[in-house]
């Protein structure tokens, strides 16, 4: 019999927390030196967890303990029975790592379900996103590209006006304007956009200079979120700036819809 064997069931029997007097002293002894027992004692007190949580009962009552003492005390003692061979643990531990596979399997299929879940689930949104973006980069490079082509529709026979069209979105202080047609800058001169408000002062929304077709683009200038906008105008400034106030003449002027 070798060294682990002799010690496999007192390795079981303390791991239901049984074994006392000398056994419980040589083992504790043979474990300090031992790193395959103790080993085994990790594993088999992992699966007596196991049992526990899935057979717990109720402790009988302490006077039951105590009639059942004095009821062995008064019994004729006799020579003890030949001891039985030791079981190994080797008989009991596939038992307790079936039962904790079990367990294990059981909650890796169901974490992998969820898992499949939240991928699918995240795919989903991705591609959402993506379509989105996707198209607001489209919208903002039509919009802004150089090369794109600006037309101006006009009545017939008349000489191009500058025009301007703003897009903005008052609740997130977002604003896109667009001109064409404006006449070429001045030298030391350069054109500012303002947001004229229902109540309070203009509020600066951009410098720009046209490209030689008298094109331009402001594209979301920093400005305060949720500004009620009654007017939109450009003005033709100096050269430095931004202004805190327009002081050059009106160029274009638009009123909101």
């Amino acid at each position: 019999m070798s060294v682990h064997e002799q010690f496999a069931e007192d390795l079981a029997l303390h791991a239901l927390g049984s074994l006392q007097g000398d056994g419980l002293t040589a083992l504790q002894t043979h474990l300090q030196n031992c790193a395959d027992c103790r080993r085994e004692l990790e594993l088999l007190s992992g699966d007596m967890a196991l049992l526990a949580m899935s057979t717990a009962g109720l402790a009988p009552p302490r006077r039951a303990r105590q009639r059942l003492l004095a009821a062995l005390a008064s019994e004729p003692r006799h020579a003890p029975a030949p001891a039985s061979p030791r079981r190994g643990f080797w008989s009991l531990a596939p038992w307790l790592a079936a039962a904790a596979a079990g367990v294990m399997v059981v909650l890796l299929l169901r974490q992998n379900s969820n898992l499949q879940n939240s991928v699918g689930t995240l795919h989903s949104l991705f591609a959402d996103q993506k379509l989105e973006l996707q198209h607001a980069q489209e919208v903002v490079e039509t919009l802004t590209a150089l090369e794109s082509q600006q037309v101006t529709l006009v009545a017939a026979k008349n000489a191009p006006q500058p025009q301007g069209k703003t897009f903005y979105l008052r609740k997130k202080g977002h604003l896109i304007f667009l001109a064409n047609n404006l006449p070429q800058l001045p030298p030391e001169k350069i054109y500012e956009l303002w947001l004229i408000p229902k109540a309070g002062a203009p509020i600066a929304a951009g410098l720009f200079r046209p490209d030689t077709r008298g094109s331009a683009a402001v594209v979301n200038p920093p400005l305060p979120v949720g500004v009620e906008a009654k007017t939109f105008a450009v003005t033709l400034e100096p050269g430095a700036g931004p202004h805190e106030a327009p002081r050059g003449p009106f160029v274009i002027v638009g009123t909101g819809e």
